[in-house]
């Protein structure tokens, strides 16, 4: 069978088929963003996974899963219980010691967080240093360190520009796939399973147009109703993040570095002789997590992320000025969307219905996590080192002012997760064996199968998910069958 989770990553809106004969005929497809996501590795709280497994994902919880994400790891760190030093995935300590990151996490500690080490440790809580999916110099991403060495295998093949058109159902079995590549329709049978694992906004998408998902919808849309499945596409939960950027009073933002071309050349040479320096970073260097009032059993209900420059969003050259950028996101939003399938036709884009703040709740807490940033900008530790507050602006002062100013300049992390959701109730999507329910032969291996979103980037826990299903689909998990103290 083929761990397909680990996915070959391609520029977006593309899919990658896999298929092979490990231990059984299999097919798997799916689609992955680790050749391009900001290379942040970190799990989330222990609690988010025991909620997974109080809420019906036996075998789910922090105690059951740590084996796994300690097998996938080669850890570049210190020696403890909570990392693992020879899995196929580098997962490096930063590499870049900024002075204004640095001075940030001291002013997070005048604020009153504690430091933290290591976010993948004991708790999340505190302030300081991310961990990064990164080689000796390269990123360590799903392709890099899963497919690429499988493809080595004859019993494997991969088709890329492949997209999907729907999983083939005969006899409530999934036999197969079917997708179009080159302008052709390409089919695949398996004689044990499929594994479908294009992502939570995909994934809901294909079952869907494969007849699998809410009767009424598929109906309206002429698609033979297979299975009953209300709560595909359902459940769709992500991180929405506002950024607070500062100008600062003198030239040490990336900003003004990368727009030198000594500074460039240092900056090269750093990393093709260390390994080190700016360009081995992320999407972020420092950040925390935090508890805002409205946090539950002592929870850090905000999580912080910090980077020494700025931009107007993902992908927009970097501004002109001197600019410092630290953004906030609630790490359990209440808001639920949806995914729903338009048209039968496969190339025509789903619905995509993210409700952000449709909860009161969710709107108080992301404020208050603005104003949490904005006092740890004003401790003695970082006050001097900046001007202006450019975005949202020291004119927004009110917290309705906040708010309109979240509403109208945040924007999503690309975190988006349970669309297929895992449990034990008739209504789940797939069982806690990642089984889809009311078809046999169908496993769902990506995000979507969260019941709940992870506090964090939701890259590591994604790895795992792929580590625990591998176990799940050969028959070895390890797990002892007591071992679920939820």
């Amino acid at each position: 069978m083929i761990r397909v989770s680990h996915g070959y990553s391609r520029p977006k809106g593309r899919k990658a088929t896999v298929t092979g004969d490990w231990r059984g005929p299999a097919v798997g497809l799916w689609e992955g963003r680790g050749s391009i996501n900001g290379l942040i590795y970190i799990r989330g709280q222990h609690e988010d996974f025991d909620d997974w497994a109080n809420a019906g994902a036996s075998g789910w919880s922090y105690d059951n899963i740590l084996p796994a994400f300690r097998r996938i790891e080669r850890f570049s760190g210190g020696d403890d219980d909570y990392h693992g030093r020879s899995g196929a995935l580098s997962v490096s300590e930063l590499r870049n010691d900024h002075p204004l990151c640095t001075a940030w996490v001291g002013a997070a500690k005048d604020f009153g967080l504690p430091q933290n080490a290591d976010f993948n440790g004991a708790t999340t809580y505190g302030a300081g240093r991310y961990q990064l999916t990164l080689g000796r110099r390269l990123r360590a991403s799903a392709a890099a360190a899963f497919l690429r060495p499988a493809l080595k295998r004859s019993n494997l093949s991969l088709a890329t520009n492949a997209h999907v058109t729907r999983v083939l159902i005969e006899g409530g079995r999934a036999v197969g796939v079917e997708w179009i590549h080159n302008g052709k329709v390409a089919k695949a049978r398996a004689s044990r399973e499929v594994i479908l694992s294009a992502g939570s906004l995909q994934t809901p998408q294909i079952l869907q147009l494969s007849g699998i998902g809410p009767a009424e919808l598929l109906r309206s849309l002429d698609i033979p109703v297979l299975v009953d499945a209300p709560e595909v596409g359902g459940n769709l939960q992500d991180h929405y993040q506002m950024r607070v950027v500062l100008e600062l009073n003198d030239d040490r933002s990336l900003n003004i570095d990368v727009r030198r071309p000594l500074k460039l050349a240092e900056m090269g040479l750093d990393w093709l002789l260390r390994g080190r320096g700016p360009l081995t970073v992320g999407a972020g260097q420092v950040g925390g997590a935090a508890c805002t009032k409205y946090a539950e059993g002592g929870r850090p209900d905000v999580q912080f992320n910090v980077m020494p420059l700025s931009v107007d969003k993902p992908g927009t050259p970097l501004h002109k000025f001197s600019g410092f950028t630290a953004s906030v996101w609630q790490c359990h939003p209440k808001s639920l969307g949806d995914v729903r399938v338009t048209s039968r036709d496969p190339l025509t884009a789903p619905r995509i219905s993210p409700r952000y703040f449709c909860e009161s709740h969710d709107r108080e807490v992301i404020v208050a996590g603005v104003k949490m940033l904005r006092e740890i900008h004003q401790q003695p530790a970082f006050r001097l080192l900046w001007d202006n507050e450019r975005t949202p602006g020291s004119a927004c002062k009110t917290d309705e002012e906040i708010w309109d100013a979240v509403r109208t300049l945040g924007g999503t992390v690309f975190h988006q997760v349970g669309t297929c959701r895992m449990g034990s109730d008739e209504t789940a999507v797939v069982d806690s064996s990642l089984r889809v329910n009311g078809v046999s032969g169908l496993r769902v291996v990506d995000a979507s199968v969260m019941p709940k979103i992870t506090s964090a980037n939701t890259n590591a826990a994604t790895f795992m998910i792929a580590e625990r299903a591998a176990e799940l689909i050969l028959g070895t998990d390890r797990r002892h069958a007591t071992a679920d103290k939820n």
